[in-house]
């Protein structure tokens, strides 16, 4: 694929070239909010899953230290692993859980899926800045916002953005830990940006800062997006970049062509988000979780020639770094690999999702990076339905993880050893 050159390093102001004229014709639509809001993909809310393991085990098998525990709840399926030891933890919990429904706390036994100060052990209080297009907050532009909280600041603050289209590129820099940035929702509140050739510097949104949460918001850069809507030629024109570490997302919506999001590096954690693209738009070197998300391909124009997913640049063994898509669809038009390396050691594992049938039998692409082969990726899947979960036409060198291996990368563990994402000020998770 001449116009889908193989990645090189990149380098501050790198620009890594464009196609030669390939025209999208994917969409209908001509705005990328319209795009967007006109998806049939629907936002499912979040379940309760482990009051379902007590209601309905289809499947369990013991293994080591390990617990594998298949089954079926509200018609969807979910595989977990847990080590034997905190099976009696789990139960505790559940009924636990059971008991706060049946004493009327809360309608749930849990908190609604967003509590002011009732995500650590203390409650917080925090300032909050609102954002309005309208003019009616304190700010009308998002980076207005993130530019008056001092470079000081050490305690959480809430940029809260409004229901708008705000056309702006926005940056929060390093040097500014500990905000959330909030808005009304992913189909309702959205950042546009038009910008492309130089992934260092041209994404819609950049987040460099550590301890960062973002929640309810669409981030896109319309450079491509909607096909329909340009005659741009495809070039990466990135929707985020992501560098900082601690960083979570909450069902956001990241939408582009090429490299819509770039993974940079440090400890991330997506949940219940929509990202959208059609070549290696999800890329980069981070430790994520990506958790009940929708992958939706759009590489229908790339017709005979299919898509790729991810581009992970993992570069030694000794790195920790990956993705991990833990119960996420893959949905979409056209065909795709899940995914190519960027550098020699990439690590990917597809953990119990389902995969429609638009990923091709092969799967994955391998990769050319002189001194290393094959058997240096880390390319996975376990326990995934749907129909491009055949695993019969994979690459020989195609990994098979362990139960231990892929327990340590599908547990939370993985990204978050000391708790960061339980201690937020708010509580996100169910």
């Amino acid at each position: 694929m001449d116009f889908l050159p193989k990645k090189e390093k990149p380098t501050t102001n790198n620009n890594k070239g464009s196609s030669p004229g390939f025209y999208g014709f994917g969409s209908d639509l001509s705005s990328p909010v319209e795009s967007v809001m006109g998806s049939t993909e629907t936002e499912s809310e979040e379940e309760d899953y482990l009051t379902g393991l007590t209601r309905k085990f289809c499947k369990s098998t013991l293994s080591g230290r390990f617990l594998e525990i298949r089954f079926q709840f509200q018609g969807m399926h979910k595989t977990y692993i847990l080590e034997k030891k905190m099976v009696v933890f789990y139960i505790f919990l559940v009924l636990f859980l059971d008991f706060g429904r049946s004493e009327g706390g809360g309608g749930g036994g849990r908190p609604p899926p967003e509590k002011w100060g009732g995500g650590g052990a203390t409650a917080a209080k925090y300032e909050t800045i609102v954002v309005d297009k309208s003019g009616s907050g304190n700010y009308t532009t998002i980076q207005a916002a993130i530019d008056a909280i001092p470079s000081t600041n050490m305690q959480w603050i809430c940029v809260y953005v409004k229901t708008g289209i705000y056309n702006e590129q926005i940056k929060i820099p390093n040097n500014k830990p500990m905000i959330y940035l909030k808005g009304d929702g992913k189909r309702k509140t959205y950042v546009v940006w038009s910008s492309h050739g130089s992934i260092e510097t041209d994404a819609t949104f950049t987040s460099e800062a550590d301890d960062v949460v973002v929640k309810s918001i669409t981030f896109i850069n319309s450079y491509n997006y909607p096909l329909a809507s340009n005659n741009h030629p495809i070039a990466p024109a990135l929707a985020a970049k992501i560098s900082g570490d601690k960083s979570a997302f909450y069902r956001c919506g990241f939408m582009g062509v090429q490299d819509t999001l770039w993974d940079v590096a440090g400890r991330h954690y997506f949940k219940l988000c929509s990202i959208r693209g059609a070549v290696d738009f999800i890329m980069g070197s981070g430790q994520s979780i990506y958790e009940r998300c929708t992958v939706s391909v759009i590489a229908g124009f790339l017709t005979p020639q299919p898509g790729f997913i991810t581009a992970q640049s993992r570069d030694d063994p000794s790195e920790t770094n990956g993705f991990v898509f833990k119960d996420c669809n893959v949905i979409g038009n056209g065909t795709t690999y899940l995914g190519r390396p960027w550098r020699g050691h990439a690590r990917v594992l597809f953990y119990n999702s389902t995969l429609s049938d638009i990923v091709v039998p092969e799967g994955w692409l391998d990769g050319d990076f002189g001194g290393s082969t094959v058997d240096d990726l880390v390319f996975a899947e376990d326990s995934c339905r749907g129909g491009g979960s055949g695993t019969s036409g994979r690459p020989g060198w195609e990994r098979w993880l362990s139960k231990e291996e892929v327990w340590r990368l599908t547990s939370m563990s993985y990204i978050d050893e000391e708790g960061w994402i339980r201690d937020q000020a708010f509580n996100m998770l169910p």
